[in-house]
């Protein structure tokens, strides 16, 4: 790649960029803290779902020294029924570590910033450039798109050899003079115009540059391999109740849905769902229950596997010792925990029904 190929690269899209980028909320601020937030959030997040929480989340945390200072509930609470909660436990650990070892200012240095926990060289990258003015690139997968039909690479782009080959072009082509505003400008093109499929080539600004487009092969790139579908893994869990309380474990920080308090039970080995959730009942709350009718269903999707199986109803046989990973909790304290969302729902529905009952 030229130099000239680079300079009209970034004069091209810098230009489109000004007159076409989205009016987004991160992009009225240059306060690094709410870079940050934005870069943690959006990663694996559609903007149109991320921006409410965005906002919600700094209405609670308007400063990286309470978000530092908040208990890990506090911060899942805010970040319930987006998904992906490492983020938000690695975002509040983050916040820490710049308190603990940079007095509470986000550092500039890409290094620094890649230091900290669950930053990534996509987000080091991206707050370095658009908070601090720093040359870096930052490659996310509108980028790896972008580079791919602009430069029409043939090779896998989820091997390493590839991305290697991508990072090398974005850093040739990040502008020295506003390396913040051409790394979005890439983003941006991939999200609005660039798009996975269907892309809109007519209005791309760097069309007459494209070596997929001129080979009208832009529907082939980028070449990745294609997706293993996500295991279907059998699940149970027990919706404890007695005396308007409920029983909740707090999920592992290493496991799905990691931090959330949940209702006992998880993944299943054994077939008979009532001695698997017996089971997993005694393990994790050390208390034996009496298991009754099955309440609902459970068919829940992520990124990486589904979840099948079922919530049965179920009374204690004594009541469970608190713990930091166990408690036995009025309903309604309950609902103010972080919760995984579709246990809330099954604690909603037995409030609903007692009220009910009770009114009938």
């Amino acid at each position: 790649m030229g130099e000239l190929s680079a300079i009209e690269v970034r004069t091209r899209l810098l230009a489109w960029y000004d007159a076409n980028r989205r009016d987004l909320p991160w992009r009225r601020t240059a306060d690094p803290y709410r870079i940050l937030v934005a870069e943690y959030l959006l990663q694996r997040t559609r903007i149109v779902s991320g921006t409410p929480y965005y906002e919600r989340f700094l209405a609670r945390f308007p400063s990286i020294e309470e978000l530092a200072a908040a208990s890990l509930d506090d911060v899942l609470a805010v970040w319930e029924g987006l998904g992906f909660y490492g983020r938000a436990r690695n975002l509040r650990a983050a916040a820490q570590a710049i308190v603990e070892r940079h007095g509470g200012r986000v550092p500039e240095s890409f290094a620094e910033l890649a230091a900290l926990p669950g930053m990534g060289p996509y987000t080091a990258g991206a707050v370095a450039s658009i908070a601090f003015g720093v040359p870096v690139p930052a490659v996310d997968g509108n980028v790896t798109r972008v580079i791919a039909r602009l430069f029409r690479i043939p090779d896998d782009v989820t091997r390493a050899a590839a991305q290697r080959r991508i990072l090398e072009i974005a850093a040739r082509l990040v502008s020295p003079e506003r390396p913040g505003a051409f790394n979005q400008s890439m983003m941006e093109l991939g999200a609005t115009v660039c798009t996975p499929s269907s892309p809109s080539c007519t209005r791309c600004p760097l069309e007459r540059l494209c070596l997929a487009h001129l080979a009208g092969e832009e529907d082939w790139f980028p070449v990745s391999r294609r997706p293993r579908a996500s295991p279907l893994v059998p699940v149970v869990f027990g919706l404890v109740a007695a005396d308007g309380r409920v029983l909740l474990v707090r999920r592992p920080s290493g496991q799905l849905l990691g931090g959330l308090w949940s209702l006992p039970g998880g993944d299943r080995a054994r077939k008979d769902e009532r001695a698997a959730l017996a089971d997993a009942v005694r393990r994790q709350a050390g208390i034996e229950v009496d298991i009754g009718a099955r309440w609902s269903r459970v068919s829940q999707t992520f990124s990486h596997r589904k979840w099948s199986g079922s919530i049965y109803r179920c009374t204690p046989r004594r009541m469970p010792e608190p713990s930091d990973s166990v408690r036995w909790v009025p309903r309604e304290e309950a609902l103010r925990l972080p919760l995984v969302p579709f246990h809330r729902e099954a604690i909603e529905a037995l409030a609903g029904l007692e009220s009910f009952e009770r009114a009938n």
